[in-house]
């Protein structure tokens, strides 16, 4: 009985001892566990189903929301509103995995330096919109976000957009290939500020 408490206690002092082997065995009761959280959720309908009245962006939405991740809009709004009652009443429903299924990658988090923009679709005008990213301090006299004055005269990359969307589709976006063909030319002419406000004016609809 005394021998097996020893042996015991030594292979538990071994294991607090040694650093490495301590932190390969954090490292797999970490992956256990993530695996055990994060697995089901690939075969959850809530996950995988887009909710109703949640479509694919358009070439120009898709456009817009590349510039909005090259510009790193994310650092300062988040797309989650959470099930907290001071958040929807400022935002609106809360937010569920339905509404970013075509999302790669999901903008979700909590980062609260400028509003959630979870339900900001239709919630102002173009017009309001066009002048707030070329100087926001004149809608907003107080807002500490940098303007954007370029992406009026940026032009979207239209050749690149087929490509876009036709790896999207690979990750399970649908797009037909009438969608893709006509990418190009859905997207030619057209500013970086204008696809960023397309994209802004489609987020949350179908959770309104």
């Amino acid at each position: 009985m005394a021998n097996h408490q020893s042996s015991g206690g030594l292979s538990h002092e071994k294991i607090e001892t040694n650093n490495f082997l301590m932190i390969v065995l954090i490292l797999i009761v970490l992956l256990v566990g993530g695996l055990v959280e994060i697995v089901p959720l690939f075969f959850q309908k809530s996950t995988t189903t887009p909710i109703k009245g949640v479509e694919p962006y358009t070439a120009l939405q898709l456009a817009g929301r590349d510039v909005y991740v090259r510009e790193g809009c994310y650092n300062c709004h988040s797309q989650m509103i959470r099930p907290f009652r001071a958040e929807t009443l400022r935002y609106g429903p809360y937010s569920v995995a339905g509404e970013s299924v075509f999302d790669h990658p999901f903008q979700w988090g909590s980062k609260r330096t400028g509003p959630d923009l979870a339900r900001v679709g239709g919630k102002y005008s173009d017009e309001w919109h066009r002048i707030h990213m070329i100087n926001p301090r004149d809608l907003v006299p107080e807002s500490n976000m940098p303007a954007y004055p370029w992406l009026a005269k940026s032009m979207v990359d239209a050749a690149v957009m087929p490509a876009h969307m036709k790896a999207l589709r690979t990750v399970g976006v649908p797009y037909t290939d009438a969608q893709i063909a006509s990418a190009s030319e859905d997207v030619k002419g057209k500013t970086e500020l204008e696809a960023v406000i397309a994209y802004l004016q489609g987020l949350g609809l179908a959770r309104k």
